[in-house]
This record gives C-alpha cells, sequence and structure tokens, in this order.
C-alpha cells in the first residue's frame, strides 16, 4: 500500500505540469498526498475492519463479509474523506463523500484503480483479489470499466507479491482485461491527461512491466505524463509488490503524512504479516 501513497506524492506536483523525463527528484516543492493516498488509506482501513475476526473458509470469505465490507468502505471513506475536503476530490466523487444517503454513481474513473491496492495485498487467492476489489470500487464506481481497472490493478498485485513473473503478470492482464501492446517510449509523446480507467490503467501496469526497481517503476511513471499522482499510484502499489519498496523512499513519504493517516498506516502494516497472510 505503501507503494500507491509514494506515486502518488512523487506525481501529486505533475499532475498539471507534466514532466515528460525521468531525470527528476522524487520528492520536491509542492509534493503533497492527494485523494489518491487518503482513499487508498480508508479502503485499507474498512477492509481491516472487515477481516477482523473473520475467518475465511478455502481463501474466500461469505456474503455477509463482503456486505458488511461494502458498508465499511462507505463509511470509512466518508469519515476520513471529510477531514481532507481540498485534497483533490473529483466533481462527481466530491459531493459522494459530503452525501447523506451515498450510492454508486456508475463512473469508470480511475479513482477505481488508485485506491485499491490493499485489496491486493489482503488476498489470500486470485478469485478473493477480484471480490475484495469489485467490493470496495462499486460503491462508487459500479461501471463495468471501473470495476475492471480496480480488478486489473488488484490482481496485478496479488500476482506480484506471490511471486509471479513480469511476463505472468503481463499474460494475465492481455487475457483477462487490456491488451498491453504498446512501449511507454512510443507513447509518452502523444499521450494526454486522461482520467478513465480505460486509459489509465493499461498505461499504469504497463509502466511496471518495463521498470527495472521500485523507483525506476514511479519515475517511468511520472514521465508519461497525463494523470501522473493516479498513474503513479497504480503503478506503486504493483511494484511494491514486486520489488518491495526502499527504505528512504518509504520514509520520506510517511513524512507527508498526518497523524490519523498515519495510525491507519501503521496499524496496516502492524497486522499485514498476521491475519492477511
Amino acid at each position: 500500500m505503501i507503494g500507491a501513497i509514494i506515486g502518488d506524492i512523487v506525481g501529486s506536483r505533475f499532475e498539471f505540469h507534466n514532466y515528460r523525463s525521468k531525470d527528476f527528484d522524487l520528492f520536491g516543492k509542492g509534493c503533497f498526498a492527494t485523494d489518491d493516498s487518503i482513499m487508498t488509506l480508508a479502503v485499507a482501513k474498512a477492509i481491516m475492519e472487515a477481516m477482523n475476526g473473520e475467518q475465511p473458509s478455502i481463501g474466500n470469505y461469505g456474503e455477509v463479509f463482503y456486505n458488511r465490507l461494502s458498508s465499511l468502505t462507505v463509511k470509512f471513506m466518508q469519515e476520513i474523506g471529510r477531514k481532507y475536503p481540498n485534497c483533490g476530490y473529483g466533481g462527481r466523487f466530491y459531493p459522494w463523500v459530503f452525501s447523506s444517503d451515498p450510492k454508486p454513481y456508475r463512473s469508470y474513473g480511475n479513482g477505481a484503480a488508485m485506491r485499491v491496492s490493499s485489496a491486493g495485498f489482503a488476498a489470500k487467492s486470485e478469485s478473493m483479489a477480484k471480490r475484495l476489489a469489485e467490493t470496495v470500487t462499486a460503491v462508487t464506481h459500479n461501471h463495468p470499466e471501473g470495476i475492471k481497472g480496480a480488478e486489473a490493478t488488484a490482481i496485478a498485485i496479488f500476482m506480484a507479491r506471490n511471486g509471479a513473473s513480469m511476463d505472468e503478470i503481463r499474460e494475465c492482464i492481455n487475457r483477462d482485461y487490456y491488451v498491453l501492446d504498446f512501449k511507454i517510449d512510443d507513447i509518452r509523446a502523444a499521450y494526454r491527461f486522461n482520467e478513465t480507467c480505460q486509459q489509465t490503467v493499461p498505461q499504469a501496469i504497463t509502466c511496471f512491466l518495463e521498470s527495472t526497481s521500485f523507483e525506476d517503476a514511479i519515475r517511468t511513471a511520472i514521465s508519461l505524463g497525463g494523470d501522473s499522482d493516479t498513474i503513479g499510484a497504480i503503478t506503486g502499489g504493483i511494484a511494491e509488490a514486486y520489488y518491495g519498496v526502499p527504505d528512504a523512499i518509504r520514509e520520506k513519504a510517511l513524512s507527508y503524512l498526518d497523524d490519523e493517516l498515519l495510525a491507519i498506516y501503521r496499524e496496516w502494516t502492524d497486522i499485514k504479516s498476521g491475519s492477511m497472510n
């Protein structure tokens, strides 16, 4: 999950001022934790609360669990989200956060994929990764393309953390989600800001697949341009699962979180090696 937060923070200052090169300081003036980090942590909090005391059968939970997770996702996305009204919410998501009767709104925006990394890390099977991703996404982004973007991201993370090769991850995404028939160098010059899953998730996954290290994955994602913080968040989550995260980069990113957000992250790390594995 910290990988997504790092990608978000690094990309935050480039979202509307794209920098199409890999040669830049990772953390610089103007960096901050955007809605991508805040919602990533809110979803992680919901998953932790839903899993508390639950024992899955053969790597999966029942309908009662997923119904509870759906309710908890709404609860924490609203409770936490309302404390950060100026963090960069989209035009349709902002009213949802502050609504007294929040309903999904058929979105296929890339917010579906930027906040879902904890599903890939918490899952005990591929089917569970898909179901977790669908559940935490459908409370807002219930369009099939929104669910698809979230699932693809969670599956890539699940596979990466369980030892799959890049070729195996690419084959899965090509078969089940998106055709990755391009290279980042070939699309960079023409790529433009786009907030849809269809034009963000395949590119972010490819940034990871072309990388040589966690840091290189983040740099590649930012160099593509477009919706830099979100592309960075999606790429960063997968890269963390595959490479791990250098301590210095992790600690620098955590310095951008306030006490409340940091407490959620610490709770996540405290239990990640226990009940979630």
